[in-house]
């Protein structure tokens, strides 16, 4: 006969441990167009260890909703009334340095894609290729691994 003993504390970290591996990796899509959050949304639905957990349509509104919603991850659109993405990156990097920024883009280079990468964005993606890259790039984020 075998006896088995666990003690309370070693069966908390292994319950801690498991639902650290399992939790979702948290999202806020910030985009100035209602379709575009919705298409970015449909992406990350197919997902199971990705939870979109709000939408923004402007950089204030991101600010302003990252502190009730807990992101790991925001997607930030560059150019977007009032706060563009690039004002939103630095006053998000300052605020909550622990979360990962990634901006989308419809455009690939140019001032708006170099302030992106000095507001501290993690990686810029090109709208049109969202549902090929976005999943990858959330995950890479998250890893610490830039684009």
């Amino acid at each position: 006969m075998f006896k088995i003993t666990v003690s309370c504390v070693t069966f908390r970290k292994l319950i801690m441990i498991s639902s650290e591996e399992t939790s979702a990796i948290r999202v806020l899509i910030v985009d100035d167009e209602t379709l575009v959050r919705g298409v970015l949304r449909s992406i990350l639905a197919e997902h199971q260890d990705v939870e979109v957990v709000g939408e923004a349509a402007t950089g204030d509104e991101a600010v302003s909703s990252i502190e009730r919603l807990q992101p790991n991850v925001v997607t930030l659109d560059i150019r977007m009334p009032r706060m563009d993405g690039v004002a939103a990156a630095y006053e998000i990097r300052s605020r909550y340095p622990h979360v990962k920024l990634i901006g989308l883009t419809e455009l690939t280079q140019g001032h708006d894609y170099h302030a992106m990468h000095r507001a501290g964005v993690v990686g810029i993606y090109q709208k049109s290729k969202a549902a090929e890259e976005l999943y990858t790039a959330i995950k890479r984020a998250i890893a610490g691994q830039d684009s």
